[in-house]
């Protein structure tokens, strides 16, 4: 029998993103200018197929295929072989495809397969109008990947590097030692990782020899356009052979850059009009610098109506740690939260010395960033996020500054929460939950974002030799002694901590999130007082401490690996706060009343302010000294001991995690609207909630240049599958 843990349950929520309200209120030329980033976002949005697996580009074109030719309803009626609960099932799986850009789930990697037999699927898709319309194409569709749709081998059951997993950022010959490597040859040439692939052979006398793609619309290596700095070329490097070429997703980029071009005749200013042709020259020429200059601008841009970014950001998934997955979004600021983040940044130069570490380990300068709550449009990628901190270029961050985005509508839908789905908790606590979960959560985004990702300073000494701070006289808090590590030249926290860093930082954040949201300030920001502020207090931390308990989900005992950062980070500092001792959180083994293992975790809130957060505090203080010295080995070993699943007593983590996964939760998936330009104006296209009005927002999103795309995508993927072989 196939463990549940493969399906997406027919049941699982799906909702609709509103923004009708906040698009209307834009004016035509706003609606312009959010129609096109939006249709730049969705095109590149596409490439996260071919970031995800070998088979995820074949099974979205399938689906495509299907329900472009018939309505979900429709196709039904052709599924006299298949129950309401089988037909439900493929819906569902369909779904999912669409709103992870393919088959592994972007929360947690692990993979996910159409929940009924798949010789019953076959048979739909030969007897479904698509397949009458051009049976040798749908063949050849499903002979590509139905068996990989399907399969659950031990390595394809997740994404991972080497034996570990499936990743197509590397070739499938390529393990840690070829991504280390790469990763010194990439800091050697000051050229990113984040919108690259590695691809490997192995000549017949044993010598490696890599190929490192850059996404761009141009193939060509020769400079092009003016190019100043052009990064293509052959190279030697201790042994082996590395050619940096162009041209990874060369249509699906050239389409980005084309409707960002179109956006620039709407831009309401000039540094928006700059960032455009910045982002456009990126995607053309395969250019970080571009983006990281678009960026810049962007940061500049303060307090738009429309707000957007778009890139190869955030490095989750990428297995090694260093390359970015392909994200965009376009959405419209909620100016009533806003102006509470705005005070939140108002009151950042005073808390942040509230931060449990000495005075040299935080920035020089805060650079005050624009902190909105967003209505989103669009939100193109594998998933979308609660709040965001962005760029994420450890450069820009320490001299340019930030912008941190909280997505009210996401928000609105992803963490309401219903008492009787509220699992691990005691009867006592849970109406105190649902109260104030949502209301928690609003403050843990903002001090996560604003503080936690926006805090602490890197020691560095550049490429000229100079150095950021005083090597006389700042001293390590933990030991006494004079710094002694730092990063150099063209090292940043991602290709120093790699496999760690994403969830290493994600833990930082959520430690300062925990540990400001005890200040009365902070809360006043967002008027709670008095008793409702206890309240709100304790909910944060309790619902820390139960998603802790949630991210055993996302452990794999049999790699011994994590498949998703936060969840990870969460693990952590339920681990550190269960250290604490004290009778401050206690978690039991017990039997639920369906006779089936259960679990119950509660936490002392008299205990929060004596015994949590000076736990936090130490620990906190312990992760931004390793990471503002670059100190890699000693970073590594705090982390991966409080991130062990063990078997030990009283807790037994791998036995909890079974009970985990026996009442695990599905994350809500979102349908999004889509955009037209008729005449002069822009229309906006909503779908109902439910996993055909997902579908159907696929077909719909395409639908100038979808079997184009969709062929492109084929050739794409099919010039590279040897290399997965």
């Amino acid at each position: 029998m196939v463990d549940s843990q493969y399906f997406l349950p027919n049941d699982v929520g799906i909702s609709p993103l509103d923004c009708r309200e906040a698009f209307q209120l834009l004016s035509p030329s706003e609606q312009l200018y959010a129609h096109y980033i939006s249709r730049a976002s969705w095109y590149g949005g596409l490439a996260v197929l071919l970031q995800t697996s070998p088979e995820s580009p074949a099974v979205y074109v399938l689906l495509q295929r299907l329900f472009r030719a018939q309505p979900p309803s429709e196709l039904q009626s052709l599924a006299t072989s298949l129950t309401d609960e089988e037909y439900q099932a493929l819906l569902v799986y369909a779904a999912g495809v669409y709103a992870n850009m393919g088959n592994y789930k972007s929360f947690g990697d692990t993979k996910f397969i159409p929940n009924l037999p798949k010789e019953k699927l076959k048979a739909l898709v030969w007897q479904s109008q698509a397949f009458q319309d051009n049976p040798s194409e749908m063949e050849a569709l499903w002979s590509s990947c139905g068996d990989r749709m399907y399969s659950l081998e031990e390595r394809q059951k997740q994404l991972g590097l080497g034996d570990k997993g499936i990743t197509t950022y590397f070739s499938g010959n390529c393990g840690l030692e070829d991504a280390e490597l790469a990763q010194k040859f990439l800091d050697s040439k000051n050229l990113s990782a984040y919108n690259t692939r590695l691809f490997k052979t192995v000549e017949a006398d044993g010598k490696r020899c890599y190929e490192v793609r850059l996404a761009s619309a141009v193939k060509e290596a020769a400079a092009v356009d003016g190019e100043a700095d052009n990064k293509c070329g052959s190279f030697e490097f201790e042994g082996a052979s590395f050619r940096v070429l162009r041209g990874d997703y060369a249509p699906l980029m050239r389409k980005v850059a084309e409707n960002l071009k179109k956006a620039t005749a709407y831009a309401a200013n000039e540094n928006e009009k700059r960032m455009l042709e910045e982002y456009s020259r990126s995607f053309t020429l395969g250019s970080i610098d571009a983006h990281k200059e678009g960026s810049r601008y962007w940061i500049k841009d303060k307090g738009p109506i429309v707000e957007s970014y778009i890139g190869f950001i955030e490095s989750y998934r990428d297995p090694f740690g260093s390359r970015g997955e392909f994200e965009g979004f376009v959405a419209m600021v909620n100016k009533a939260m806003s102006a509470r983040f705005a005070q939140l940044v108002s009151s950042a130069e005073v808390l942040l010395p509230e931060l449990p570490w000495p005075a040299d380990f935080e920035k020089d300068l805060f650079l005050k960033p624009d902190f909105t709550s967003l209505d989103v449009l669009t939100f193109a990628g594998s998933g979308i996020p609660a709040g965001i901190n962005i760029p994420n270029y450890d450069d820009i961050r320490q001299t340019d500054g930030f912008k941190n985005v909280s997505l009210g509508n996401v928000l609105a839908v992803a963490y309401a929460t219903k008492k009787e789905q509220i699992t691990f908790l005691q009867e006592e606590d849970k109406d105190l939950y649902v109260a104030w979960k949502g209301p928690s959560f609003e403050v843990q985004v903002g001090l996560h974002e604003l503080l936690g990702h926006g805090s602490g300073k890197l020691f560095v000494q550049d490429e000229k030799g100079n150095f950021n701070f005083d090597q006389k006289t700042v001293r390590n808090p933990e030991t006494g002694e004079l710094i002694s590590s730092w990063y150099k030249g063209s090292e940043t926290w991602d290709s120093k901590f790699s496999t760690i860093a994403s969830s290493y930082e994600e833990c930082r954040a959520e430690c300062v999130g925990l540990y400001l949201c005890l200040n009365s300030h902070v809360l006043s920001i967002f008027g709670h007082e008095g008793t409702d502020a206890d309240d709100l207090v304790y909910v944060n931390w309790l619902a820390m401490v139960r998603a802790g308990l949630l991210g055993l989900e996302f452990y794999t005992p049999e790699s011994q690996s994590w498949r998703q950062a936060h969840m990870q980070a969460r693990f952590v500092i339920l681990r550190v706060l269960l250290e604490a001792g004290e009778g401050l959180v206690t978690l039991r083994h017990t039997t639920g009343a369906d006779g089936r293992p259960d679990a119950i975790i509660s936490l002392d809130r008299s205990k929060i302010r004596s015994v949590g957060q000076p736990a936090i505090a130490r620990f906190l203080c312990r992760l931004q000294v390793h990471k503002s010295t670059a100190d890699v080995e000693g970073g590594r070993a705090l982390y991966e001991r409080y991130s062990a699943v063990t078997a030990s007593e009283p807790e037994n983590f791998l036995k909890l995690r079974d009970t985990v996964l026996l009442r695990k939760e599905t994350r809500k998936m979102f349908v999004q609207a889509n955009t037209r330009v008729k005449g002069d104006a822009v229309e906006l296209l909503e779908y109902e909630g439910s996993a055909a009005g997902l579908i159907r927002s696929f077909t719909e999103r395409f639908h100038e240049d979808g079997e184009e795309l969709e062929k492109e995508l084929l050739e794409l993927s099919r010039a590279d599958s040897p290399c997965w072989c």
